[in-house]
């Protein structure tokens, strides 16, 4: 008999005590699991600041460090990663108004004159192209599921790359727009709540949910994907995410985009990524088993991460850019007057 199974019943009555034991235990596993989604949920965006001198040891900010960054990048080509919800605008109750100020649109500009830049978000691309507007950029939508280039090609980017479209996910279309509006009928009675169809993606907001509705919610949500077992279940900074079961993420993302930007030598290039959520953890963890380049996580406290250097809010993230275009730029002109 297998290890940790149940032997037979042997009569009438020790079927119906079976039967009972196996429905407690069914259910016990599902309030169990229940209870660590909620527990996970209520950890996604912690209300206070630990101070942690280790912590900013070992991931010091990207702006005191700058100078190292830039050390590290002699002789490659800096390619540029950023998320953009908590990154390049902050984290807004109402996901359709989370706007980038004029002068962070002009910071990401000013380093897409430079270098290969690209939005990597769990946003659709026509969502997040439409708070960003810039055409001189790759947009890698839906964590990456949806990629595109550039409609407008700095000359520092090759010609071949403005053609880039990948969409490894098409087939899930049709699955994921009907899990999307079984969720808008499921989720209608929980104030607060907000679905959005982020394309190969879907995204349950809760940030404007009360706590004491969580369990329902979550309960809901799992409800819709018990009969959707190609669709998996994650989670973000107050938010449920619903992928495809599919083997990509943002990490493969930037490693698709390198390798069609023409770096196929680890040794010429230095990939930047900055983003704020556990999906970017899998771009960070990219750089770090490839000793390769660098992971910025934007956090006010300290976390788990597999980032390198941290920065504590979007307007850091801003100043970092700015301060990379200017090294650039100076850079280059300096290189002019020899």
């Amino acid at each position: 008999m297998a290890a940790g199974s149940y032997p037979p019943p042997r009569s009438a009555v020790s079927i119906a005590n079976y039967k009972k034991l196996m429905c407690h235990v069914d259910q016990l596993s599902k309030t169990c699991r229940a209870s660590s989604w909620l527990e996970s949920m209520k950890e996604s965006s912690p209300t206070y600041l630990s101070a942690d001198s280790d912590w900013k040891r070992r991931h010091p900010s990207a702006l005191s460090k700058f100078d190292e960054i830039t050390a590290a990048s002699m002789g490659k080509k800096i390619v540029v990663f950023l998320d953009y919800d908590g990154t390049l605008s902050p984290i807004v109750e109402d996901p359709d108004s989370a706007f980038m100020t004029e002068s962070m649109r002009a910071a990401v500009k000013g380093v897409a004159k430079y270098f290969p830049t690209a939005i990597v978000t769990g946003r659709c691309i026509d969502k997040v192209f439409s708070f960003v507007q810039l055409e001189e950029l790759f947009y890698a939508g839906s964590h990456g599921m949806d990629i595109k280039g550039p409609t407008k090609c700095p000359k520092h980017i090759k010609a071949q790359a403005k053609s880039i479209l990948f969409q490894p996910a098409n087939e899930f279309l049709p699955m994921i727009n009907e899990v999307y509006n079984l969720l808008l009928e499921k989720t209608k009675l929980i104030p607060g709540c907000k679905v959005e169809n982020n394309r190969f993606c879907l995204s349950v907001h809760f940030r404007c949910v009360e706590e004491k509705r969580w369990s329902g919610l979550i309960e809901e949500v799992r409800s819709v994907l018990a009969n959707y077992p190609d669709l998996r279940l994650t989670q973000g900074r107050k938010v449920l995410e619903i992928r495809p079961t599919i083997e990509w993420n943002k990490g493969k993302a930037i490693e698709f985009l390198l390798e069609n930007l023409g770096f196929d030598n680890y040794a010429d290039i230095l990939p930047i990524y900055i983003g704020d959520d556990r999906t970017d953890e899998d771009a960070f963890k990219v750089l770090r088993d490839r000793q390769q380049g660098f992971g910025i996580l934007v956090s006010k406290f300290p976390k788990e991460t597999n980032a390198t250097y941290s920065l504590k809010e979007p307007s850091e993230v801003k100043d970092f850019l700015l301060r990379l275009a200017d090294w650039k730029r100076f850079s280059q002109r300096d290189r002019l007057k020899l």
